[in-house]
């Protein structure tokens, strides 16, 4: 597992959600407006505002939730719907039927949108494949599309009833889960902290160790050292953001006008960034950016669990979302009169030593499973250089071949002239072996004690064919009766008649 140095503002990432806020939103549009009294706070004028443009649900398809969202409340038809409509009925999916009464235009824009996230999600299944070696491999879309399951995958050209509805529940039941993975990423974060403090010890000598283990126990005396910290959503904790951020007289502290001041974009409610928003003076008193002993991941994670406990109390439909009336009711309970102590971060075990071995088993396992792919790896590395080599060597003996036979090519002797004797062209002959032949049958003669030259009975012209006079080689003349011109074969005949 990779190490979780993330320095996030881990509040962006789990807000409320988008869809059930902005309709919240369309349906509380008109609250009434709430009395000031005690104060002199002037009252901020009755009108619907959008939602922050940074604010992110943290879903993998949050820009296609807020694109259908902002098309959906164009139309005149369905924000009228909306105002009729309960929550929980919102939840279950009832609204999505109202889909079919809106505008052609929006139906149009709807279905480019769903269009554009299909193809969003194949290109990301193209690439996940692509980084997994699978290149030659043909991707199933259709199969794959089915993992998510926020959009009807079987028609991915238009926008219908069907998608509205997988939209609101997915988005619904990916956020409520959100918390619980949040706290098992911070409680991995927490452990992988240990085993890095852990191992950093075993690389140190006795006296090395001592002095690490004085200077953490030291760190973590100082960071528990802060003043008091108010229960959150307490009337106390309330007061305190009354006095110090809106400059008011806690004796003059009123949970209407508190709630008033406090709901940044004036929509009737909190959402959970606003809530976590109370809690800043709270986290002040733990956390400082410039100490060595505060950690800002958890000053985070501490603001989470503050937001998570105030919406557990007072968010009595479990909408992500504190009304005026919920916030009301709350202020009258005795837990916001007298409320419980505060338990911050270090005063609770994020983790067990059960979990902590396991975790480390874990990381063990990782570690070896890494070890023996770099190990294959390098196996592969070296067969492919060895394959590189081999390849180069078949290189090199292809190009010497080529260059053996360029060089045979440009060494060709070209064919000797051809030699003329009274306008007829005779080729030359090989003048050497022919001599031999004729000095070694000019020995036999003399031996037997004929003529030189001279044919014995039995000798045809045919069969001395081919033998040449050397004398007459010396000239360049005929040679054989087969080479004489037309005419010339019988004195030539005669002439070797004569005794």
């Amino acid at each position: 597992m990779s190490r979780i140095h993330i320095k996030m503002c881990w509040s962006r990432v789990f807000l409320s959600s988008w869809l059930l806020l902005l309709l919240l939103q369309l349906l509380c549009s008109e609250a009434v407006p709430i009395s000031m009294d005690k104060t002199k706070v002037k009252e901020p004028e009755q009108q619907f505002k959008e939602p922050p443009a940074s604010v992110d649900t943290g879903l993998h398809y949050d820009r296609y939730l807020r694109e259908v969202i902002d098309f959906l409340e164009k139309d005149q038809h369905f924000r009228e719907k909306l105002h009729n409509t309960d929550m929980e009925d919102i939840k279950q999916g009832k609204l999505a039927k109202e889909l079919d009464f809106v505008s052609h235009h929006v139906r149009t824009k709807l279905d480019e949108l769903k269009r554009q996230e299909v193809n969003r999600l194949r290109t990301l299944i193209k690439a996940k494949q692509d980084i997994e070696g699978g290149n030659d491999i043909a991707v199933d879309h259709q199969a794959l599309l089915k993992q998510f399951e926020y959009l009807n995958h079987m028609n991915p050209h238009t926008f219908e009833v069907d998608d509205l509805d997988l939209l609101i529940k997915s988005a619904t039941n990916d956020l409520e889960n959100f918390d619980k993975e949040r706290h098992e990423e911070f409680k991995r974060y927490e452990m992988m902290k240990e085993h890095d403090r852990q191992e950093h010890l075993k690389t140190l000598d006795e006296e090395e160790r001592r002095k690490e283990e004085e200077h953490y126990e030291e760190m973590r005396k100082k960071h528990a050292d802060h003043p008091k910290i108010n229960h959150p959503g307490s009337q106390n904790q309330l007061k305190e953001v009354w006095e110090d951020a809106d400059g008011l007289d806690p004796e003059d502290f009123d949970p209407k006008t508190f709630f008033k001041l406090h709901d940044s974009n004036g929509d009737g409610f909190f959402d959970e960034q606003e809530l976590e928003a109370l809690f800043t003076k709270e986290l002040e008193k733990i956390y400082d950016p410039t100490n060595e002993e505060d950690d800002m991941v958890e000053m985070e994670e501490e603001r989470l669990r503050m937001r998570e406990h105030v919406m557990n109390e007072v968010d009595s439909n479990k909408d992500r979302l504190v009304s005026m009336d919920e916030f009301l009711v709350a202020t009258k309970k005795k837990e916001f009169l007298e409320p419980d102590s505060w338990e911050t971060l270090e005063q609770n075990q994020m983790y067990t030593d059960e979990e902590m071995r396991e975790f480390e088993e874990h990381l063990t396992q990782q570690e070896q499973d890494l070890q023996l792919k770099a190990v294959d790896l390098q196996k592969q590395r070296e067969e492919l250089e060895k394959q590189q080599e081999q390849l180069n060597s078949q290189k090199i003996e292809l190009q010497q071949a080529v260059e053996h036979m360029e060089r045979l090519k440009s060494q060709k002797v070209e064919p000797p002239p051809e030699v003329h004797v009274e306008g007829n062209a005779i080729p030359e002959m090989h003048q050497v072996d022919d001599q031999l032949h004729f000095q070694h049958d000019a020995q036999q003669q003399q031996q037997q004690g004929l003529h030189p030259g001279y044919l014995a009975p039995e000798d045809t012209p045919q069969e001395h064919h081919g033998q040449q006079n050397p004398d007459l080689a010396q000239h360049g003349l005929p040679q054989t009766h087969q080479d004489l011109p037309p005419g010339h074969h019988q004195v030539s005949q005669d002439q070797h008649n004569v005794p």
